[in-house]
């Protein structure tokens, strides 16, 4: 049976307790609703909060890694609308892949409805167009004159009731218009253990290079909301990945990439159950 690494939770601030664990966070919580979970064939239960208009995050912390079996998820979902996830994307689109593939197996209680890219030739573009998604150019520049603006992006994913935004892989800035209408709504990937390495200008293989000079031991993903400044939106989950003596920046980079391909499915999974939008 596939099973997956679930975190157990979201977090506002970074939790690097032990390098050796595998990620922390933080699931919604109260005193009442239980929400029950299959630790490999047996079940075990911990307290989840149904979503409300606050959108409120609980602070509890449960401090376990649950195991999901894909083929359970079902059971959890009952009762709860699908939410409707738009991709935003620049390159070959890895992540996108995995997340589109995890949506129609039903690992991930939700369906991509668009794909946005600021290169309509990119790998990401290519492969939702075989697989019949749209695809929005954005932003419009001199290279991409068909881009369209901020207002008409934020038009077009509120006209597909749009839940979730979840960058995986775009190297553009987010325009403040869809940050204040998607607030607590869009998902990022930062290659390092926020708050170390992050803002303005620390993206991609800088990003990398300045972890190895740094002499840091350990980095890694963090995966983050995305607010109106770089880097500062409310830290949802974090995997630790060891810094080898002799690493390049694209040997870490790979070692890095390979953490968020295993971990922001288990993390989109849990954000579409629990995890209210903007609606």
């Amino acid at each position: 049976m596939e099973v997956q690494h679930l975190l157990s939770g979201f977090c506002s601030t970074p939790m690097i307790q032990n390098p050796k664990a595998q990620f922390f966070a933080r699931l919604p919580s109260s005193s009442s609703g239980s929400t029950y979970f299959a630790q490999s064939h047996k079940w075990v239960s911990f307290k989840a909060c149904p979503c409300n208009s606050q959108r409120a995050l609980s602070r509890k912390v449960v401090e376990r890694t649950w195991v999901i079996a894909s083929s359970d998820s079902e059971d959890l979902g009952n009762g709860i609308r699908r939410k409707k996830l738009a991709v935003f994307v620049s390159g070959g689109g890895s992540n996108f892949r995995s997340i589109h593939e995890a949506c129609i197996r039903g690992s991930i209680h939700g369906d991509i409805v668009v794909l946005v890219t600021n290169k309509q030739g990119c790998g990401g573009a290519d492969y939702a167009r075989d697989k019949g998604l749209p695809v929005v150019l954005f932003p419009k520049t001199k290279k991409e004159p068909d881009g369209i603006s901020p207002i008409d992006l934020v038009a077009v994913l509120r006209g597909l009731e749009v839940d979730f935004v979840l960058l995986a892989g775009y190297l553009q800035l987010i325009p403040v218009e869809l940050i204040q209408a998607y607030p607590r709504s869009i998902v990022n990937i930062h290659p390092s253990l926020l708050p170390a390495f992050g803002g303005k200008g620390n993206y991609g293989m800088r990003v990398h290079k300045a972890v190895i000079a740094s002499g840091a031991r350990y980095t890694g993903p963090t995966i983050h909301f995305v607010d109106e400044h770089y880097d500062t939106g409310r830290i949802l989950a974090q995997r630790v990945v060891p810094v080898h003596a002799n690493d390049t920046a694209e040997e870490l980079a790979a070692r890095v990439l390979r953490e968020v391909m295993q971990f922001y499915v288990p993390l989109i999974f849990v954000i579409c159950l629990f995890i209210c939008s903007t609606d």
